[in-house]
């Protein structure tokens, strides 16, 4: 009898093809194997590919059934980390070609994770490049093209550059040529620019220390320390940045600001760029503004469902005002945006004036607040009003000027959204009349506010249910008693940077100007009173809306405390 293998071959097990497993494990219908596998002839390519494309099959489904078809291992790369040393084998490029990623040394051996583990050839480059023994593992592609993303940092690229700068160049550097060559100045910028687009960071602060330059990052709205400089890239650096913001390089005890654009993969992405000094020199703080992200729309921000029906018949008066309140970085910029997006800009004229524009808009007229040529916000405001607009976005109200031309608009006929510094809703009527309003004119024009605050989102892909500490606790009951809820964290894993947190979403309060609101106003009424009569009229505050958010597992009580609970 013939064997193989120590074998009969009439005894061997015959391996099933990949439609078969498919097909025995119920993830797939005979008839869309054999439609897959006519498609698969007709056109060519791989019948997992196919599969796939055509929703017949999850890709993480696939894997499992290809896993146990090659025995291969399947590595979840959502939850093993990549480890830095086996990145140095294998360049960006050639990863992200084959879709493949180096995972770890293992005796002696590259373990490398790839989509198409049966692509022989592309193994034999990878044994090539890497010079070493190549064991194999399969990976979801989609994982192991987020992993590419998440590991492949600049981090060399940049320690390369910084290697070439000279103990000289500590001095000033003011040579415009040199600066705007592709030196490594210019490429050591360019590099943190694109690392932070990469870790969707909002902002780059440029900060130096007594011995060093330290470079953080903001993400999800924390800080977050990146990289650490020589003090011998300081001045460079900033003269980088002057000279694309078209500041004045030689000044360097004056605040100033400015803005460029580079390009990133084929997307523009603005910068915002700011300078002040220091005991230790010039900070500099570059805001990112990355116009390949889509904008929001309302039903994406975290309003409430009721709320957000409150909202939307705002949007829909003829005139008044619409105000959204809080501090700095809270997005209110992004409510206002969100919220003239969802305007008729066929039959309405809509027209802005904004510091910066962060994003343009079809059909929408907007202006570019312009202090050197005279333009502010009230002048600008002023200016619009001579061009019959039905809507009009003043991206801040900041001072008493523009705030009575505001109010002035509201009450002609248009309806003006704008944004102002408050605390909470209430707060925003008090900053109003801080600002010279009367209530009369308040309580005439106001149609509502919204005030807000930005909390991070629990990581999906780490999400897991806690017990949170007792104060924690407290703080939820007194918000949503008697309510009882199952909490949850984010453990941290590769797809969230190990934080336990991914992205951002909105709490929100939003108060309507009831008739007895007004008023309330007319009549002098308190902060308290005013706050009082709003939540009997339905209104739910930040701490409110945050617990509910807590309670659907949106975010944690932690992170709705260190948002909202200065607010009385």
């Amino acid at each position: 009898m013939a064997k193989e293998n120590g074998l009969p071959a009439a005894g061997r097990a015959v391996k099933k093809s990949l439609g078969e497993m498919l097909v025995a494990e119920k993830l797939v219908t005979p008839e869309q194997l054999e439609g897959a596998l006519a498609l698969q002839k007709q056109r060519g390519g791989r019948l997992s590919d196919i599969l796939v494309r055509q929703g017949l099959v999850k890709a993480d489904q696939l894997a499992v059934v290809l896993s146990i078809q090659l025995n291969l291992p399947l590595i979840d790369l959502k939850r093993h980390t990549v480890q830095p040393r086996a990145l140095r084998f294998i360049p960006e490029e050639m990863a992200r070609r084959h879709a493949l990623i180096p995972m770890d040394i293992v005796n002696d051996s590259l373990l490398v994770v790839m989509a198409d583990p049966e692509d022989i050839r592309t193994i034999e480059d990878v044994k090539a490049q890497a010079k070493m023994r190549i064991e194999v593992a399969l990976g979801v592609r989609s994982d192991i093209e987020r992993a590419i993303d998440l590991n492949y940092r600049s981090s060399g690229a940049i320690e390369k550059q910084v290697s070439q700068f000279t103990p000289a160049s500590r001095g000033r550097t003011d040579d415009p040529a040199a600066l705007a060559a592709r030196t490594p100045v210019a490429e050591t910028l360019d590099l943190l620019i694109a690392q932070a687009v990469k870790d969707r960071a909002s902002d780059v602060h440029i900060e130096p220390q007594e011995d060093r330059l330290r470079i953080r990052y903001r993400i999800d709205g924390i800080l977050h320390d990146m990289f650490s400089f020589p003090l011998n890239v300081h001045n460079p650096l900033v003269s980088r940045v002057k000279i694309l913001s078209e500041m004045d390089i030689s000044e360097q005890r004056r605040p100033q600001d400015g803005k460029f654009s580079i390009k990133l993969g084929g997307n523009e992405v603005d910068i915002r760029a700011a300078t002040m000094e220091t005991p230790h020199g010039e900070r500099v703080t570059l805001r990112i503004l990355d116009k390949s992200l889509a904008l929001f729309t309302l039903a994406e921000l975290g309003f409430q469902p009721g709320v957000l029906k409150k909202y939307r018949a705002m949007l829909k008066s003829p005139l008044g005002m619409i105000l959204a309140g809080g501090p700095t970085g809270s997005g209110k910029t992004t409510t206002l945006y969100a919220s003239i997006n969802e305007l008729d800009r066929n039959e309405r004229n809509i027209m802005t004036i904004e510091d910066p524009i962060e994003y343009s808009f079809m059909d929408i007229n907007q202006t570019q607040v312009n202090s050197k040529a005279g333009i502010t916000f009230a002048g600008g405001l002023r200016a619009i009003m001579r061009h019959d607009p039905d809507v009009i976005l003043v991206g801040e109200v900041r001072d008493t000027d523009t705030v009575t031309t505001a109010v002035q608009a509201a009450l002609t006929g248009h309806l003006v959204l704008s944004s102002i510094h408050a605390n909470d809703a209430v707060g925003v009527l008090f900053r109003l009349m801080d600002l010279d309003v009367e209530p009369a004119s308040i309580s005439s024009t106001l149609i509502g506010v919204v005030a807000q605050r930005m909390v991070r989102r629990i990581c999906p892909n780490c999400r897991a249910a806690c017990q949170p500490p007792e104060e924690e606790l407290r703080a939820f009951a007194e918000e949503r008693e008697p309510e009882t809820a199952t909490f949850f964290h984010g453990l941290g894993c590769n797809l969230c940077a190990s934080t336990g947190y991914r992205g951002r979403t909105g709490i929100f309060e939003m108060l309507v100007m009831s008739e007895a609101i007004r008023k309330m106003l007319r009549t002098s009424a308190n902060a308290g009173e005013i706050r009082t009569q709003a939540v009997s009229e339905g209104m739910m505050t930040m701490k409110q809306d945050g617990m509910m958010k807590v309670k659907q597992g949106i975010t944690s009580i932690s992170e709705v405390m260190r948002s909202v609970f200065s607010i009385s």
